[in-house]
């Protein structure tokens, strides 16, 4: 087997030690020259490590993503060896053959003969972001888990709020959330307080609104509120960090912001996932199966086994399946006219997922330089319009009718 790397390591990374396998292919011998050791993960003894490292001429390490115990090491090595982080799914070990000691020279063995592929690292401004618009989203999760809290609360009461207001959290429903707080418990008095726009009439809101709340249930509710404020708050303060730290990304964020269906939030996001160089994925169907919204590959015996998506980038996935639904709301839009098209064949999931994948394909080449342009809605009839006549004069014919077909002058 081809050597690609005769001086590399292989690094076992755990919470408190790294063992590090030394691999050393010298000319004019047989087997390559192992060395062994266990380092801890404090500054010094990583800073031992690469020192050990560098006396042994090593050019190449690899180590596993487990957790956040690699990002230490790799901020502490990367500036004396060239690092190479690899997915833990794709370095399992022979069975029956494990050990930290054993896992290290295994990993030394996949770099040496370029058998592993290297996962994506994003530079540092990049990591910093992607850190800010994930904690933003956890938030925002956490924020949402307080809202259904709250109108778990409200159903124990009996008010049944979220059966006459869209948005319990909305300019009406926490009008009347604050006066319950407060003490008021006249239904009248707390209809008083809704919008005039709300969908719901007067007698059904009265209605809705007329409950047994307890004390009990005023300080859950306040605890609840108080907490959704204090997460409101979080949330200001990190869009003003996302907002500087993407300041040297902002020509790609406002560019990726044209496509429809992605928003501002949306686009920060984008970047922080995939940076904003694609040089890194040599095709747009690269970017898209490294997300996972394209078939895994499972055939055998000549069958395909499953069809299904892998977890890709999880983070990424969800967000451009979020654009995706905004973006077929769009009348005119293309995004729209593909998944009504996808839709009638293999129903909405796989519809939506179609679309997801295409909006990548379009952020891949947008980041790449190029300016993004709407197909309309007519492209796939106007693709191949011959075929579009036929079909429907098939359709047509189907239906028990005899049709002349001509060019309209």
């Amino acid at each position: 087997m081809e050597l690609m790397y005769p001086r590399c390591a292989g690094l076992d990374v755990h919470k408190d030690t790294v063992v590090a396998c030394v691999r050393i292919a010298e000319s004019g011998r047989a087997q390559a020259r192992v060395e062994k050791r266990t380092f801890g993960t404090t500054t010094k003894a990583l800073m031992d490590l690469a020192t050990w490292l560098e006396d042994e001429g090593v050019t190449h390490a690899l180590l596993e993503s487990t957790g956040v115990y690699w990002k230490p090491v790799w901020h502490v090595l990367s500036s004396s060896v060239e690092l190479v982080l690899g997915n833990a799914k794709y370095l399992r070990n022979v069975p029956g053959r494990k050990s930290d000691v054993a896992d290290a020279a295994w990993l030394a063995d996949l770099l040496a003969h370029g058998l592993v592929r290297g996962s994506f690292v994003p530079p540092e401004p990049i990591a910093e972001l992607r850190e800010l618009t994930r904690t933003r989203k956890q938030l925002v999760r956490e924020q949402a888990r307080h809202v259904q809290r709250i109108q778990k609360v409200l159903e124990d009461a009996n008010i049944k709020l979220s059966s006459a207001v869209t948005d319990v959290m909305g300019k009406s429903g926490r009008a009347m959330l604050d006066a319950i707080v407060a003490g008021q418990t006249d239904p009248q008095a707390l209809a008083d307080l809704g919008d005039r726009r709300l969908k719901a009439s007067r007698t059904d809101l009265v209605e809705a609104l007329r409950g047994r709340v307890t004390a009990h249930h005023v300080v859950l509710l306040k605890l609840h509120l108080d907490q959704y404020d204090a997460l409101d708050r979080a949330i200001v303060e990190l869009d003003g960090h996302i907002e500087q730290d993407l300041r040297p990304f902002r020509d790609a964020a406002d560019r990726l912001a044209e496509i429809p269906g992605i928003s501002e939030v949306s686009a920060a996001v984008i970047v922080s996932e995939i940076g904003v160089d694609m040089k890194r994925f040599p095709r747009a169907g690269h970017l898209v199966s490294w997300a996972g919204l394209c078939p895994q590959m499972d055939e055998s015996a000549g069958k395909r086994r499953s069809t299904r998506i892998r977890k890709g980038a999880p983070w990424l996935k969800t967000l451009l399946v979020q654009c995706a639904w905004a973006a077929t709301r769009k009348k005119d839009s293309y995004y729209r006219a593909q998944y009504y098209r996808i839709r009638a064949r293999r129903g909405p999931k796989k519809a939506i997922v179609a679309v997801a994948a295409s909006m990548l394909t379009a952020i891949y080449h947008v980041l790449g330089g190029s300016t993004f342009t709407d197909l309309g809605a007519d492209y796939f009839d106007t693709r191949n319009e011959g075929a579009t006549v036929r079909r429907l004069q098939r359709r047509i014919k189907d239906l028990g009718y005899d049709v002349e077909v001509r060019k309209a002058a």
